[in-house]
């Protein structure tokens, strides 16, 4: 297979197609965080990175070759936790760019594979244009049921669907194995959990650690809902191998980037075994 990654933040599609045994003859991505880049780089140095979006007409690319496209947009105009642009923000807006790309290819290949997630907190009238858009209603999925992590997420893709209502609207409809809800203290290194799963990671998370004060890092982890460890008669934030696990990560994916570096890219991440449940629709 030949596939098209954007927005591609760590390589969640590319780790997802090589743990499920697909074989990539070409591998794309596009993405503009250096260090995101570098950690592609380590773990996919096979994948071509053609960087910012904003400029694919200018990319040598084989548009007729690509099976499979993955579009991971931009959410904080569309999170509960934003400002709430929508699709006119000017970060989710680039949603409308991977429909410029998907259509282009349609063109040479009108069987391409393609999916797109999203915030399942998005306003209704933007959820409606995102599925406008693609010819498809998404598939609400929580992470919650492969990790310890509330996460759920709106998934557009034509990889299986369904018909549905009196009309016969195409559904995503990937098959889901059983929901296993593990629990949190499961992926501590120490430490106790304070309940069987977190709230969502975000691409905040780790800002908190700049409070010294443990009084005041106390008062934001309880205050702001956010994911916490009770150890030494305190509480934590998550270490970084504890933040690759909350994402169904391998251990130690991120080391060969900083703890900021990580727990960005990690709260603004696909939940790997998510998308595996779609890359094995594949074969």
């Amino acid at each position: 297979m030949n596939t098209l990654s954007l927005f591609a933040g760590m390589g969640t599609l590319e780790l997802a197609m090589k743990r499920q045994g697909i074989k990539v003859e070409n591998s794309y991505a596009s993405e503009i965080k250096p260090y995101a880049i570098k950690l592609m780089e380590n773990h996919f140095p096979e994948t071509k990175q053609m960087g910012n979006i904003k400029d694919w007409k200018k990319w040598n690319i084989d548009w007729a070759s690509i099976d499979l496209i993955g579009s991971g947009s931009p959410c904080q105009d569309l999170s509960i936790g934003g400002k709430r642009a929508g699709l006119k923000g000017q970060r989710s807006g680039l949603f409308f760019i991977f429909v410029e790309i998907l259509n282009h290819i349609r063109k040479f290949n009108p069987n391409v594979k393609f999916l797109q997630e999203n915030v399942a907190s998005a306003p209704k009238k933007d959820i409606g244009i995102i599925s406008e858009a693609l010819g498809v209603l998404p598939q609400l999925i929580d992470s919650r049921c492969y990790v310890p992590q509330q996460r759920k997420r709106l998934y557009w893709s034509n990889i299986r669907t369904e018909k549905v209502g009196l009309f016969g609207y195409e559904k995503t409809a990937i098959r889901l194995r059983k929901c296993e809800r593990p629990n949190l203290q499961d992926i501590l290194t120490s430490g106790t959990a304070p309940k069987r799963h977190t709230p969502t990671l975000t691409e905040r998370y780790v800002k908190a650690n700049n409070y010294k004060n443990k009084e005041k890092l106390r008062h934001r982890l309880l205050t702001r809902s956010q994911p916490y460890v009770i150890e030494g008669g305190g509480l934590r934030l998550l270490n970084q191998l504890e933040l690759e696990r909350l994402q169904g990560f391998p251990d130690n994916f991120t080391k060969i980037i900083t703890y900021k570096e990580a727990g960005s890219l990690l709260g603004d991440a696909w939940t790997l075994p998510v998308i595996e449940e779609f890359i094995k629709e594949l074969k």
